[in-house]
């Protein structure tokens, strides 16, 4: 059995990314990696794609939705990063060459004007740092096999994180009412799944309290200028080459993803 400690973890997170190669959970092996020793080992691979050339640009959370929780067997929101090797440009089919089994979620999305500190805030003090409103689509790829894995394992794997795009439309907070903002999912045309802002948290402010006094225990702040995408409103739905999934906002536009070529894995 080999004996697993948090730079040899986010080693080999970092090579299953690159290898497109999936795997077994950590904590099978080693079932002492809680939510704590997860958050080390994803400040430890940020530190890792910095070194390599990647820039910070901000942060996402990871199930917020019940729908979400309910699917990965895990009950607890997560805070993960967002690097500008995880731009998903408007009109680009998802990298299919870079993933392994890659699945597609709505978001609302935040674009920070102000500088967001924790510990103590709350949603409405998060929502006046919002300078912009989006709608937006995460492409998530997990490291584990079957998606299969705990807390500890996901929050290592940096929540699943992939790729991300977002929507035509900027809408300043004060304009919109986010736990009604509704979003309809449309895979080939046929629509699959909807819901409405509240399905984060009540409302898509307080996932981004969630983040900012998460981050505060680790430590760090929210920035000017950051990406912040607020967590998947509906359950994931697989993106395969040649699928065509669209997410419909009532306020915030449509977001088109394609799947990319055929791209067997090693």
């Amino acid at each position: 059995m080999t004996t697993w400690d948090v730079a040899g973890v986010a080693e080999e997170l970092l090579r299953c990314e690159d290898e497109r190669r999936d795997r077994a959970p950590f904590t099978d092996e080693w079932p002492e990696l809680d939510l704590d020793t997860g958050y080390t080992i994803q400040d430890l691979t940020l530190e890792k794609r910095l070194a390599r050339g990647e820039t910070l640009v901000g942060v996402k959370l990871g199930l917020t939705s019940r729908a979400k929780q309910e699917r990965m067997n895990v009950n607890v929101p997560l805070v993960a990063w967002l690097t500008d090797a995880m731009v998903l440009p408007a009109g680009e089919r998802v990298p299919q060459e870079q993933l392994i089994h890659p699945r597609v979620e709505p978001e609302i999305v935040f674009v920070m004007g102000d500088r967001l500190e924790g510990p103590g805030v709350t949603a409405a003090t998060a929502m006046a740092a919002v300078s912009i409103v989006l709608g937006g689509a995460e492409v998530i790829d997990s490291r584990y096999r079957d998606f299969r894995f705990t807390a500890g394992d996901v929050v290592a794997d940096n929540a699943s994180s992939g790729a991300y795009v977002t929507g035509p439309v900027g809408v300043p907070p004060s304009e919109l009412d986010l736990s009604l903002e509704a979003v309809l999912v449309e895979v080939d045309g046929q629509v699959v799944d909807s819901a409405t802002g509240a399905a984060v948290l009540g409302h898509p402010g307080e996932a981004l309290a969630l983040a900012a006094n998460e981050l505060a225990r680790r430590g760090r702040v929210i920035e000017p200028g950051w990406v912040v995408l607020t967590g998947g409103m509906t359950d994931a739905v697989p993106i395969p080459p040649g699928s065509s999934v669209a997410m419909h906002f009532t306020n915030l536009g449509s977001v088109h993803v394609r799947g990319g070529e055929v791209q067997p894995c090693p």
